[in-house]
């Protein structure tokens, strides 16, 4: 017996430099609180009242590039392939070749590569590059000489010759024409339908005459009095919504799940992260041990940071709230000191109960010899 128990006393001093736990721990002791010192590679900062003001007051407000705001959209013009409807008011015979009875398409005209169609009593009309009303005129113009007062409208039956392409985490991708109505970068996002599990909504990138333009759709659409939906767009466009599975937070510790979370938004604050996966596990946690880890990919440029959150006040998760964790942030929820020993304990009881069974067995061994 006096051998099984100095050996478990030597135990707890092989173990009393990992602090009586087994796993992760978390020793803020030797780190430098709020960069004092130059030589210090780590920051440890208190998660208080006044950080959350000071990080409040260098957001800066989302904006939309002015070049993208001055674009407006003009008057639609024909191009190669749009497919026209051409109406001669009492003339059927002009306004449906084919007859009354067939589908309203078997009467269009399709404006052919070259950006002409042929017209009866007209002949080869060029289409492309003119405005409805243009070419509504210039048919009519031109039936004057062979029809009375021709009362002539022109509508566009298929749109063709002019789109955008939206491609990325959406539902729809692919192209998406552009028609008389103007369409905004809202429209068409909203046309596309954005994929809810895999979208970055904070990184859109539109794409126009060889230039990109980064924009965040979710800092813009909580903007009061947003310039979003005045944004439009122009044929040759192209719009690329993010995937957002390299944008992670890593949560780890004593969480009741602890997991890899993506998200799709710019930031994401505390508060929704330890909600994410379940909230500190209430039996082993220590509420005053909640950190941030961030810049570890550039500790070689600047200072690691680790931000310190005692949560265990309902004071102190108000400020969670408002707190906002970055992409491959680590989140790590320390645990209670009282675990910290059972685990040890729990390690250390069937190590000693294995020693034990050997010290017996080796008695009884003895005592069978002597015999």
């Amino acid at each position: 017996m006096i051998r099984i128990f100095s050996v478990a006393i030597l135990a707890s001093f092989t173990l009393q430099g990992c602090m009586f736990a087994p796993g992760q721990h978390m020793d803020t002791s030797q780190i430098v609180r709020d960069g004092t010192s130059e030589n210090s590679r780590i920051e440890l900062i208190q998660i208080t009242p006044k950080l959350i003001a000071m990080d409040l007051a260098t957001q800066s407000k989302e904006e939309i590039p002015s070049e993208l705001l001055s674009y407006s959209p003009e008057s639609y013009r024909i191009g190669a392939n749009d497919l026209l409807f051409i109406t001669v008011w009492d003339h059927p015979e002009l306004t449906a070749p084919s007859g009354p009875q067939q589908q309203i398409d078997a009467n269009g005209r399709l404006v052919r590569p070259d950006g002409t169609l042929f017209y009866p009593y007209v002949g080869n009309v060029t289409a492309s590059g003119k405005t409805i009303e243009e070419l509504r005129d210039y048919i009519s113009s031109r039936l004057s000489q062979f029809v009375e007062s021709p009362q002539v409208d022109v509508s566009v039956l298929r749109f063709a010759s002019q789109k955008i392409i939206v491609s990325g985490a959406v539902i729809k991708a692919g192209q998406q024409p552009l028609t008389t109505t103007p369409l905004s970068v809202v429209e068409a996002v909203g046309a596309a339908g954005v994929d809810p599990f895999n979208a970055d909504l904070s990184n859109l990138t539109l794409t126009r005459d060889g230039r990109q333009y980064k924009l965040d759709l979710d800092a813009l659409n909580r903007q009061k009095n947003s310039q979003l939906p005045n944004v439009y767009l122009k044929t040759g466009d192209q719009l690329y919504l993010s995937y957002n599975d390299r944008k992670r937070i890593y949560v780890m510790g004593e969480v009741a799940q602890p997991r890899a979370l993506t998200f799709k938004t710019k930031t994401m604050n505390l508060s929704d992260v330890l909600g994410s996966v379940g909230g500190l596990n209430q039996i082993t946690s220590n509420g005053d041990a909640v950190y941030v880890i961030r810049g570890v990919e550039n500790v070689d440029k600047e200072p690691t940071k680790i931000f310190q959150l005692e949560a265990s006040s309902p004071s102190a998760m108000a400020l969670a709230t408002r707190f906002d964790v970055q992409a491959q942030d680590v989140v790590y929820v320390g645990p209670a000191n009282v675990t910290r020993w059972n685990r040890f304990i729990s390690q250390l009881l069937p190590s000693a109960s294995l020693v034990g069974i050997g010290a017996a067995a080796r008695n009884d061994l003895s005592e069978a010899g002597s015999r």
